[in-house]
């Protein structure tokens, strides 16, 4: 079995240059992102966020949630693969993110499938889960506080249907978890949550080693309980 590649600077060129799909809005936002302080660690690469949409499309995404706005890369991505009746319901609590997103959204054309949610995503989620019920969401792309991971992974579940799937960036934390000296809160939470999702039984996992790891996690129909199951009466 080969080892994984070890993608150059020049490698991951060619590989933009045959698949990224960046067009001059995406571009412009993820450039002016840049500028931000920590702009260019906090932003997904643009690799991700293809893959966002084209997740989304092979799940026939509806209703899609995202946790963390920042300045609404993904989120542009997510809502360019929604039908026109769809809807991205973004968490953040920092109002000013969206408010940065907004223009380029609008400019995008899909100002109208995103509707904005400001607080803390404990309390969001939660308000979302009485809102909608169970098991009413298509994605989840969870990308916020890690020590809150284990939280968001749970509603999330909640939230989506069978066959949905939970998209979990930066799961392997610029390498910390590996690192058993590395006892923040953050890493602790996120290197918890990776063993648990490896021996959860409800969803098939596979965490990808692209950008700082990420984690899809795809929710599993509910298996028939063989008890529940009783002959009819001869006659009925």
């Amino acid at each position: 079995m080969a080892d994984q590649t070890e993608f150059s600077a020049e490698l991951l060129t060619y590989i933009r240059d045959v698949s990224l799909r960046e067009d001059d809005v995406l571009a412009d936002l993820r450039s002016d992102t840049r500028e931000l302080p920590m702009g260019h660690t906090l932003q997904v690469m643009p690799e991700e966020g293809q893959l966002l949409g084209l997740l989304a499309g092979l799940v026939q995404a509806r209703t899609i949630i995202e946790v963390g706005t920042f300045t609404g890369y993904a989120t542009l991505c997510l809502a360019r693969a929604l039908p026109p009746d769809g809807r991205v319901i973004t968490c953040d609590i920092n109002p000013k993110w969206p408010r940065y997103a907004a223009p380029y959204w609008k400019r995008a054309g899909v100002h109208h499938l995103i509707d904005v949610r400001i607080g803390d995503a404990h309390d969001t989620l939660t308000a979302l889960l009485h809102e909608h019920g169970e098991s009413t969401v298509d994605l989840v792309f969870v990308d916020a506080d890690k020590a809150g991971y284990p939280h968001y992974y749970e509603t999330a579940l909640r939230l989506l249907r069978p066959g949905g799937l939970v998209v979990l960036d930066n799961t392997v934390l610029f390498g910390r978890v590996t690192d058993p000296a590395d006892r923040h809160e953050d890493t602790t939470a996120v290197r918890e949550l990776n063993t648990a999702l490896h021996h959860d039984p409800r969803v098939d996992v596979s965490l990808l080693p692209l950008a700082d790891g990420i984690t899809l996690a795809r929710k599993r129909a509910p298996v028939p309980d063989p008890l529940a199951w009783r002959p009819r009466p001869v006659g009925s």
